[in-house]
């Protein structure tokens, strides 16, 4: 009997414990689709553009994190871009295009 309330305990605890990093995992995924929605007004929602501007939606993480900097240290020129750059550090850009490069087209 002790035996079948300590397993009780530890599955107890073991799920708790999951269910403490499923929900951080969650918060961080909004947390990132967030930061993403602020490129919704040019690029469309999630990444989907229906105008001009390029669509980011299925696109290489490696080349969306390439631009982000390109514009972030003033390589590539963008009278907007440049500004919204600026304001991610280099660890969301890696979580805003890892987002992006989820995203189906």
């Amino acid at each position: 009997m002790k035996h079948i309330l300590r397993l009780s305990w530890l599955t107890a605890a073991l799920m708790i414990a999951a269910g403490g990093s499923l929900v951080a995992h969650a918060q961080d995924t909004n947390t990132v689709r967030g930061m993403a929605a602020t490129c919704a007004n040019c690029h469309g929602t999630e990444g989907r553009s229906a105008g001009t501007v390029p669509g980011l939606a299925g696109v290489d993480k490696t080349h969306i994190v390439q631009q982000m900097q390109d514009f972030k240290t003033g390589k590539r020129a963008s009278t907007i871009m440049q500004q919204l750059a600026k304001g991610f550090t280099d660890a969301q850009i890696e979580q805003i295009a890892a987002w992006f490069s989820a995203q189906k087209k």
